[in-house]
Formats: structure tokens, C-alpha cells, sequence
């Protein structure tokens, strides 16, 4: 087989082949006595299985599996593929995780004599939820959470966001994440501007853990044929 005849299948290009053996993607190819590449079968597996390989465990991975492969490390490449999924699976327990802090978020009731202006100050909402003022000044400095000041008396004054805040960075702690893992979940519902569009993003997000994981599916049958062409 010719570069061009690998290349056709897939829609690429002759060089992408090339360059592809040269990473260690595609084992190394025979050569006529002029020095042309020759392919075979088991070249064109073991590239379906990288081109298979990539949805699901991105190209960087992908590749590291091939390489370990192509130089004998099967094992290795199998622990590349393990690790792979046990990222997918921290994904997927993160994403629980945060569908489970969003599920039991509920509004705040207000308590007599424990608001200004109908916002909330930190001694009334630490009490309801549970938590000590200082663990909210915490999670103040972390940026977790960013109350205004009475600009009167200087109090922290927590508005129906800064609640909303507080109480899902209660539920993950809760959880067992830690502040710098909520941070940015907390900075992207901010920017969401609140729950319910921060919902709808969790929906596609489950949604591209199920197409990553069927895609890995897919890999691992293509890659299994290549183990069983190259290692009969």
C-alpha cells in the first residue's frame, strides 16, 4: 500500500501518513529501493485505531497509546487507556457531584430583624446553614463568594446571588471538593448569570461524557484489532 491509498480512507493527506509514522503513530513502514514507503494491512489498522482513538481520549493520549504499542509496551499502552477512563470517571463524579449541589440548592427564607434592605448578613445566613461567619470569610478570600459592604456600617451583606453561592459551595464541600476545585464552577455560574443556564450547560456536558465514552468504546474495538493483527 501506498501513503496516498492510507490517506484516501481517511481524508487525509500523504504527509499526515508520513508524519504520522515519524511519531511513532503507525509502526515503521518498509521502503522500495528507491526509497518509497510501503504500507500494509497493519499499518491501515493501526491507523483506524489512532483516527478511532482520538474522540475519546484526545490526541495527546491517543497517541502515547500508539506509540506504546508500536514499541512493544502493550501493558504500558493498556495503563494509558486505564487512566484515560479513570479521568471520564472523575468527570463523571464531578458532574454528579455538581447536579446533586444544584438539585438540592433551595431559596434562603428570610428571618426577622436578620436583613438589610432584603439581603441577608453573615450571622443569620452562617446560623442557617449551619457554618461558622469565619468559614464564609474563608470562602470570601478564596472567591468563592463576594458579598458587598453597608457601606454605613461596613458589614458584609450577601444579596439573593451571594446565597445562592454559599449554599452550593456548602453542598460541594459537603462533597469533599475542595475550594480551589469549586472556584471555577462558582465563577462560571456567575457567568451563567445563576442555576438554571448553568442546568442547561450540565445537560450538554453529560451529554459530551456519554459521546466520550462511547467513543472510547469504539476506540478499544479498533485498537483490540490492531493488538490482534500485530500480535496474533
Amino acid at each position: 500500500m501506498r501513503p496516498v491509498d492510507l490517506a484516501r480512507e481517511h481524508g487525509l493527506s500523504t504527509q499526515a501518513v508520513r508524519n504520522y509514522e515519524d511519531a511513532g503513530i503507525l509502526p515503521a513502514a518498509g521502503r522500495t529501493p528507491s526509497g518509497y514507503r510501503v504500507y500494509t494491512p497493519l499499518h491501515a489498522r493501526a491507523l483506524r485505531a489512532f483516527l478511532s482513538l482520538v474522540p475519546g481520549h484526545g490526541h495527546q493520549t491517543a497517541t502515547s497509546i500508539m506509540q506504546a504499542v508500536n514499541r512493544g509496551a502493550t501493558e504500558d499502552a493498556l495503563r494509558i487507556v486505564d487512566e484515560s477512563h479513570a479521568r471520564l470517571l472523575d468527570d463523571r463524579r464531578t458532574l454528579d457531584a455538581v447536579e446533586a449541589a444544584l438539585h438540592d440548592l433551595a431559596p434562603v427564607p428570610q428571618e426577622r430583624g436578620d436583613t438589610f434592605s432584603g439581603d441577608t448578613f453573615i450571622g443569620p445566613l452562617a446560623r442557617r446553614l449551619g457554618l461558622r461567619p469565619a468559614t464564609l470569610r474563608k470562602w470570601e478570600n478564596a472567591g468563592l463568594v463576594r458579598p458587598r459592604r453597608d457601606p454605613r456600617t461596613g458589614y458584609r451583606v450577601y444579596g439573593a446571588g451571594d446565597v445562592r453561592d454559599v449554599r452550593l459551595a456548602h453542598q460541594l464541600r459537603r462533597g469533599g471538593y475542595l475550594l480551589e476545585q469549586i472556584a471555577p464552577l462558582i465563577a462560571q455560574v456567575r457567568s451563567a448569570g445563576g442555576v438554571a443556564p448553568l442546568e442547561s450547560a450540565l445537560r450538554d456536558w453529560r451529554g459530551r461524557l456519554s459521546a466520550r465514552g462511547r467513543a472510547m468504546l469504539r476506540g478499544a474495538a479498533d485498537l483490540d484489532a490492531y493488538l490482534r493483527t500485530r500480535d496474533p
